[in-house]
């Protein structure tokens, strides 16, 4: 790690730290590095053989104290070539380790995004985030919620999908985001399925509005269905 470490550190820029930090409020030690930047660290740590950059495994076993150390240990993840049953069971039992040290959204979000292994090992995945998808803790539900986001929304899993996110009740606010932001994205290839949800007042006030906020925000959506929409929001009393 103090290798790895010195890397990260050459690379941390004040003023990209000051932005990073207004982004991400109560996440702590942001030394301020680009993400590109860490992706390419991260392909090398993946190649290492252990002499001057620890391999990956070892990687992911160590103890992190920058929110850079974190990302960096997603992305790692996320680029681990998967071959093969036993290979994929490996790596997702190092993916059930890491998600407890989410605890921001730009980690989850990006960590999951980077997971593109999930596409061909879909059925396997969608079992493995179910628990994610019924926990308690915020961040392992918004993990489970944003990996449906980026592979789950297709004819095969769409009405799943769907009642997981108008069933799931969270008080916590990266969760309710997480249901806006994943609804509005299923908005785009199923119009109706998500305006039904929307008609008959299935989600809590609040993701309710958001997520209709999140379609109105989006370029891939008409303007006449925009505003056919906005008609469905909860009005203010």
């Amino acid at each position: 790690m103090k290798e790895v470490r010195k890397q990260i550190v050459a690379m941390a820029e004040p003023e990209y730290q000051e932005f990073s930090a207004g982004l991400l409020p109560g996440t702590e030690n942001i030394l301020g590095v680009r993400l590109p930047n860490l992706r390419k660290l991260a392909k090398q740590i993946v190649k290492s053989d252990g002499s001057s950059l620890p391999d990956w495994r070892s990687f992911e076993r160590m103890e992190t104290y920058y929110f850079e150390e974190i990302m960096l240990q997603g992305f790692v993840l996320g680029y681990v070539k998967v071959s093969g049953k036993a290979a994929c069971e490996e790596l997702l039992s190092y993916i059930a380790a890491f998600v407890p040290k989410i605890d921001n959204w730009s980690v989850c979000d990006s960590f999951c995004s980077s997971l593109k292994f999930t596409r061909e090992y879909q059925e396997r995945v969608w079992q493995f985030l179910k628990p994610f998808l019924h926990a308690d803790k915020e961040y392992e539900v918004r993990f489970g919620i944003v990996m449906l986001l980026f592979y789950y929304i297709e004819d095969k899993y769409i009405d799943e999908v769907l009642d997981i996110l108008k069933s799931r009740r969270h008080e916590a606010y990266y969760v309710k985001m997480a249901v806006a932001w994943t609804l509005s994205m299923c908005y785009v290839k199923y119009e109706k399925k998500v305006e039904a949800i929307l008609a008959e007042k299935e989600l809590d006030e609040f993701t309710h509005n958001k997520t209709i906020q999140k379609i109105c925000e989006s370029r891939q959506i008409e303007v006449e269905k925009k505003k056919k929409i906005r008609q469905l929001k909860f009005a203010s009393l």
